[in-house]
């Protein structure tokens, strides 16, 4: 017996990741250098400005004043360097966790989605339905040479025909189990068949009634065939084909009985036969039970904590895919909204920084402290989210972010500045990458951050002092 091996989950791909050494490495060597290429291009223009300072300082006080212009923006320029380093350094370390953990949440979903899809995968139980078989002798004339001569010869060969059958009353009753090997669910069939055969021929024929065992099964026992109560024995071992003789608008009746198991999906295969006066009940005795191939049952009823399904054809019904029962795990909902939140945290810390500079005074030492407490909370969300509703967690680690970002203020006003810029830059963005309706989050965050900004640049509210 072959069970359907799902391929191993692997990360994203094309996203660096801490936990592999080799792409560490070499994002490193490539920082680095990048680092003292920047660092090179300062120190340059430093030396130049020096130079020309040295060799202006005894000249006209025109051009000293513009040497010293060119010290005061090059002071400026360090130091606002210094800020756009440190942001640089925070948003690609950030960036390096938050993909390692989008890497790790994205195996985390893989693997489960591959255990619940091994759990109910394997081979499927298929009965097919039996065939009335009868021969007929067909003349045939073919043209041969005999001394020279053209000479017609005329034969008998037999030919297979057959009957559709006249009645199927079909009860199944199905158990799950599991396989104790490999943890995989397994079906117990019980299996009953009534069978239905009338001769509509105008002469009496030799007929064969042949049923297969059904396919894809690991245990069968039990398998029983009577006609009209009269056990019948195969004649050769594993042909469950049986003679039988029927006079012209004569009927006969024959009962298949059998038990077997085997995987988790029981269907049962007209084979495009013409069904009539056909009725094939399952009854399942667990949950999540759901009818397979698309064939809609004509009743399904639940009984217990199992369902009963009833399919019901009276005349000349032809029914080419295989129907009947699986076990159903359910749509596996908000895959891959975590991995994303994550991939675009870089980006919403930006959002949140560029407010913060624009809102209040804001230093080095705040600018590190804000980065690691963002990131720390994303940190906290990942790991919560696989033991609680993601949304409520980020409820609980909103809190925690906001109410530390009141400390990034000196009094009230620049406390609320900071307060209301997390709101809109980081509480909401983050909220809405977790919901259905992301653009009017986002949308709602956008105008926020933007009539916040008006309003504390353009109206004078709660203006800071610089100097606190």
């Amino acid at each position: 017996m072959q069970f359907y091996r799902m391929p191993d989950s692997k990360g994203i791909p094309s996203l660096p990741d801490l936990t592999h050494p080799s792409e560490l490495i070499q994002f490193g060597s490539q920082l680095i250098s990048t680092f003292l290429t920047l660092a090179l291009l300062v120190g340059l223009l430093g030396v130049i400005i020096a130079l020309l300072s040295f060799a202006l300082k005894r000249d006209q006080p025109e051009q000293a004043i513009f040497v010293g212009e060119w010290v005061v923006r090059y002071s400026f320029l360090l130091r606002v360097l210094q800020h756009i380093g440190l942001v640089t350094v925070l948003v690609i370390s950030g960036f390096l966790l938050c993909s390692t953990l989008g890497n790790r949440y994205h195996n985390w979903e893989q693997a489960r989605v591959a255990q619940i899809t091994s759990s109910v995968a394997g081979d499927r139980l298929e009965q097919s339905a039996p065939q009335i078989r009868y021969e007929i002798d067909e003349p045939y004339t073919y043209d041969t040479q005999v001394d020279g001569k053209v000479v017609q010869v005329q034969k008998v060969r037999k030919l297979n025909r057959f009957l559709t059958l006249t009645g199927s009353q079909i009860q199944v009753k199905l158990d799950q189990a599991t396989d104790a090997q490999n943890r995989r669910a397994v079906y117990r069939a019980d299996f009953s068949a009534d069978y239905q055969v009338k001769n509509p021929l105008s002469d009496g024929k030799d007929f064969f009634f042949e049923i297969p065992t059904p396919i894809g099964y690991s245990l069968l026992q039990g398998f029983k065939v009577e006609q009209n109560g009269t056990r019948l024995d195969p004649i050769n071992p594993g042909d469950y084909g049986f003679p039988f003789r029927l006079d012209p608008g004569a009927e006969t009746r024959f009962r298949v009985t059998y038990q077997v198991q085997g995987g988790p999906r029981w269907v049962y295969n007209a084979g495009g036969q013409l069904l009539s006066n056909f009725r094939l009940t399952v009854q399942t005795s667990f949950p999540q039970a759901d009818f397979a191939s698309g064939i809609v049952p004509t009743e399904s009823k639940v009984i217990g904590q199992g369902t009963q399904f009833t399919w019901v054809f009276n005349d000349n019904v032809s029914v080419q895919n295989p129907f009947g029962v699986f076990t159903s795990v359910g749509p596996i909902l908000n895959t891959g909204i975590l991995p994303r939140l994550l991939l675009l945290a870089p980006a919403i810390f930006i959002w949140w920084l560029f407010l913060l500079y624009l809102s209040l005074p804001i230093s080095l030492r705040n600018v590190t402290i804000a980065g690691g407490v963002f990131f720390a909370c994303l940190l906290a969300l990942t790991y919560l989210s696989r033991v609680i509703d993601v949304k409520v967690a980020w409820l609980g680690v909103g809190l925690i972010l906001m109410s530390l970002s009141w400390g990034l203020g000196t009094n009230r006003s620049a406390s609320l500045a900071a307060l209301i810029c997390t709101i809109a830059g980081a509480i909401v963005p983050v909220y809405g990458l977790l919901t259905p309706y992301t653009g009017l989050t986002l949308s709602f965050a956008g105008l926020l951050s933007v009539a916040w900004l008006a309003v504390r640049n353009w109206y004078g509210w709660y203006r800071i002092n610089p100097q606190s």
